[in-house]
C-alpha cells in the first residue's frame, strides 16, 4: 500500500551540518544563472525598478492621498438606419477636469476609423499578400478594404447657452478637440459631437444576417474620451484593431431608436419599459427575478410575432442610464429570444439581473447555458475579487466571437445546424460566457490601459475564469490555463516577454497575453503563497483599485504587501523575460549515516538528490520519492532554495527507507519543459 505524505527534513540542523561538512565551496562562491560577467548583481532575486512610489501611487501598491483621474459624463442620442445599415448620433460630453492640471485641448478616440480607407493606420501597414494562399484564404480575401470609419459632421464646444464651432484635427483613431480657453484643475468643459459611420459585417460593433433577419452589436460606436492620467499624459495610442481601450468613467444618459420591431439591450438600466416592452414580458421579467432559473421573456414561438411588441410599426427609443461606467455597448435586432434569472449574493440581497439574448439558431444551447454561466460567473468572481456592482449583466449571441463592455457581453459560440451540440461545443459557451462576463471585474472596474497591458485584463481574467470553470465541474478541463497547458509556449524560442505592448506581441497574442500570465498566477496562488494568503492579497488588490486606473507595478506591489512575501524572483523571470523552467534531476547518492554522523537514530542511510536549473527560471521544487517498499513520500521546497546558488542544488535527508525512483514536479505544476531528465531510476542490483 503507498501512503502519500508531505515532509520537509527531518532534522533540519543535522542537514545544515552535512551541507556544511560536504561542499563548503557551495556557499562560499555566488552562482547566478544569468551572470554577464559584469560583476555586477545578477542574481534573479535581486529587487526590481519600478517607478518611485508618490503620493498619487505608494509603495504598497495602492492609490496614494493625492490620486486623481478624470471624469466624463455622456448625453447620446442614436438612431439606427437598419436599410443603409447606419448608425447616426449626437452626444452632449461634460468633462471634468480633476487633475492638477490646466488643460488646453481634449483628445477622442474615434475606434471605427480603425476601418476608414482614409485614416486606419491597420489597412496601411498591411503587408504583401504570399505567394501563395490556400483555398481558405482565399475564400475569405477582401481586396477592396471596408470603409466605414467615423464622419464627423459638427464639433462645437458649450459656452453659456451657446454652441461655438471650434478647431478638431483627425488623426488616425484619435481626434483633437480645441477648447475655447484653457481648462483649469477642478473645472469643468462640455462639447457636443454629431457623426455617423457605416456598420462592418464583422468585428467589434457589427453585424450579422441570420436566418430571422439581422443582429447589430453596437461597441465601439460613438466617439469617445481618451484618458488623461498621472502616467501617460494623455494616452492616445492608436487603435489597430488587437490592442482594446483605456477610458475614464462617467455616467451615461443613452437614448437609442430603432424599427419597432426590435429588441435592444444596453449598458445600464432600462428607463422606459411601458413603452418598448409589453405587459406580458413586464411581467415575465418581475417574475423571472425571484429566481436564478432562467425564464423566458420572449420565448423563440414568439420572434418576431406582432404581440411581443408594443406596436408594429415605425420605431421606439429606448431609455438607458448607467452610472461610473468606462464604456457603453448595446444590441438591436428583431431576431432575439429573451431568457433573464435574478442573482443575490445572499437571500434578500441585492438583485442583480442577468440576461442573455440569441437568435432562435443558437438554440437550444444557448437556453441551456448562457444566463446559468452569466451566474456562475458572477459567483465565483464575486468570491475571489468582489461582489458585482452593478445591477445588470447580459450575454448577446452575435457575429463577434467574444467581446466585453460594461455589463455586456457578445459571444459567438452556437449548436450545429441541426440544432445538435456536444459537450466541447457547449463548454466553449461556459467557457466564453465566464470570460467574457468577468471582464466587467477587469478591466471594466479596475480599470487597466488595455493598449499597453493586454496581461492585466485578459490574463487575469483568465485566471478567474480558470476558477470559474471548476467551480462549474470540479472535473472540467479547461484548455487556457493549467501551468502545463503553457510549455509549449515557454519554448518558443520566438515569444516575447509578458510585458510587452499589447500591439508589439508579434506571435502567439493568446498564449502570451492570456494563457502564460494566467498559468503564472495559478502557480503563484496554488504552489508559491498557497491559497489563502493569495486570495487575501488578490482581493487587497482588486478591491481598492476598483473604478480607479492601476499599473503594473501598483499589481506586483499590492500582491507582495498583502502577501508579506518578496516575487521579485517571481515578476522578473515569469513576467518580465522569455525564460524557461527546466528541473533536471543529476543524480541521487547515498552515504552510511554511521559513517556520516556516527550513528543511525535519524536513519541508517544519508541520500542526496542533485538537482540541477538548467532553464532560466527558478522555482519551488518539488520531489515524489518512491520507495522499493511501496510508500511515497513528497517533499515541496520554497524557491529560496535557489538564493546563493541559482544552477544547483543538493536536498539531503536520512532515512531507513530505500529509494527505488525519484520524480521532480510529479503533478506537472510549473510549467517545466523537459519531463525527461526529471526521472531518476535506481539502478537493477
Amino acid at each position: 500500500m503507498r501512503k502519500e505524505t508531505l515532509s520537509t527534513p527531518a532534522v533540519p540542523g543535522l542537514l545544515v551540518l552535512a551541507t556544511l561538512v560536504t561542499a563548503p565551496e557551495e556557499l562560499e562562491a555566488q552562482h547566478w544563472l544569468h551572470d554577464d560577467s559584469s560583476k555586477t548583481n545578477m542574481s534573479i532575486f535581486r529587487p526590481l525598478e519600478w517607478p518611485d512610489p508618490t503620493e498619487l501611487r505608494n509603495a504598497a501598491g495602492s492609490p496614494g492621498v493625492r490620486y486623481w483621474q478624470q471624469k466624463v459624463d455622456y448625453q447620446i442620442e442614436a438612431s439606427l438606419d437598419t436599410v443603409e445599415h447606419v448608425i447616426s448620433g449626437t452626444e452632449r460630453i461634460t468633462y471634468h477636469n480633476n487633475s492638477p492640471d490646466q488643460l488646453r485641448y481634449l483628445w477622442v478616440q474615434l475606434d471605427q476609423n480603425v476601418r476608414s480607407v482614409e485614416h486606419s493606420r491597420s489597412y496601411q501597414i498591411r503587408g504583401a499578400l504570399p505567394e501563395e494562399l490556400s483555398p481558405r484564404a482565399r475564400r475569405f480575401l477582401n481586396m477592396t478594404p471596408f470603409d466605414g470609419g467615423h464622419e464627423i459632421a459638427r464639433v462645437q464646444v458649450i459656452d453659456g447657452e451657446r454652441l461655438l464651432d471650434t478647431r478638431y484635427i483627425i488623426n488616425g483613431t484619435v481626434m483633437r478637440v480645441d477648447l475655447l480657453e484653457p481648462l483649469s484643475s477642478g473645472d469643468v468643459v462640455g462639447f457636443e459631437i454629431d457623426w455617423s459611420y457605416r456598420i462592418p459585417d464583422s468585428g467589434r460593433g457589427g453585424k450579422e444576417l441570420v436566418s430571422d433577419g439581422w443582429i447589430y452589436e453596437m461597441a465601439q460606436w460613438f466617439p469617445r474620451l481618451s484618458v488623461y492620467d498621472d502616467v501617460n499624459g494623455w494616452q492616445t495610442d492608436q487603435f489597430l484593431g488587437r490592442g482594446e481601450f483605456y477610458l475614464e468613467f462617467g455616467d451615461y444618459d443613452v437614448k437609442l431608436t430603432v424599427p419597432a420591431d426590435h429588441i435592444v439591450d444596453g449598458t445600464g438600466v432600462l428607463q422606459n419599459p411601458e413603452e418598448v416592452l409589453t405587459q406580458t414580458q413586464r411581467d415575465r421579467l418581475a417574475q423571472a427575478m425571484t429566481s436564478e432559473e432562467p425564464i423566458f421573456i420572449r420565448a423563440a414561438d414568439e420572434v418576431m410575432t406582432p404581440a411581443s411588441r408594443p406596436t408594429q410599426t415605425g420605431t421606439l427609443t429606448w431609455h438607458y442610464k448607467a452610472e461610473n461606467v468606462r464604456d457603453y455597448a448595446w444590441v438591436s435586432s428583431k431576431t432575439f429570444v429573451w431568457d433573464a434569472a435574478g442573482f443575490r449574493y445572499e437571500p434578500g440581497g441585492r438583485l442583480i439581473e442577468a440576461h442573455s439574448f440569441y437568435p432562435r439558431v443558437a438554440m437550444p444551447l444557448w437556453d441551456s447555458v448562457s444566463t446559468k454561466a452569466i451566474i456562475q460567473t458572477l459567483r465565483t468572481y464575486g468570491r475571489m475579487a468582489f461582489e458585482y456592482p452593478y445591477p445588470k449583466a447580459t450575454n448577446v449571441n452575435g457575429q463577434a466571437g467574444g467581446m466585453e463592455y460594461p455589463m455586456m457581453a457578445f459571444c459567438g459560440a452556437r449548436p450545429n445546424a441541426d440544432g445538435t451540440y456536444n459537450e466541447r461545443r457547449a463548454k466553449g459557451l461556459i467557457s466564453v460566457t465566464i470570460h467574457e462576463v468577468g471582464h466587467n471585474w477587469f478591466p471594466m472596474i479596475v480599470n487597466t490601459d488595455e493598449r499597453k497591458w493586454t496581461w492585466m485584463d485578459e490574463g487575469l481574467n483568465s485566471f478567474l475564469q480558470y476558477y470559474g470553470e471548476l467551480d462549474w465541474d470540479p472535473n472540467y478541463h479547461g484548455e487556457r490555463t493549467p501551468p502545463r497547458n503553457i510549455v509549449e509556449y515557454m519554448s518558443d524560442p520566438d515569444q516575447v516577454p509578458i510585458m510587452t505592448a499589447s500591439d508589439l506581441i508579434h506571435r502567439s497574442f493568446g498564449p502570451n497575453g492570456y494563457t502564460k500570465p494566467a498559468a503564472g498566477l495559478v502557480i503563484l496562488r496554488e504552489q508559491v503563497l498557497g491559497e489563502e494568503l493569495f486570495d487575501a492579497a488578490f482581493q487587497e488588490y482588486s478591491q481598492k483599485w476598483m473604478f480607479k486606473k492601476p499599473q503594473p507595478a501598483d499589481f506586483f506591489r499590492s500582491i507582495e504587501d498583502a502577501s508579506g512575501e518578496l516575487l521579485n524572483w517571481f515578476w522578473r523571470g515569469w513576467f518580465y523575460t522569455t525564460h524557461h523552467n527546466d528541473q533536471a534531476l543529476a543524480s541521487v547518492t547515498s552515504q552510511s549515516a554511521e559513517e556520516l554522523i556516527g550513528d543511525t537514530e535519524q536513519g541508517q542511510t544519508y541520500y542526496r538528490i542533485k538537482v540541477n536549473n538548467e532553464g532560466g527560471l527558478v522555482m519551488p521544487l518539488h520531489m515524489r520519492i518512491n520507495y522499493q517498499d511501496g510508500t511515497t513520500e513528497t517533499v515541496k521546497l520554497p524557491a529560496d532554495i535557489w538564493r546563493n546558488n541559482e544552477l544547483t542544488f543538493t536536498y539531503g535527508f536520512f532515512s531507513n527507507k530505500i529509494i527505488a525512483e525519484v520524480l521532480l514536479d510529479p503533478d506537472r505544476v510549473f510549467s517545466d519543459i523537459n519531463m525527461d531528465n526529471n526521472r531518476w531510476v535506481a539502478p537493477i542490483p
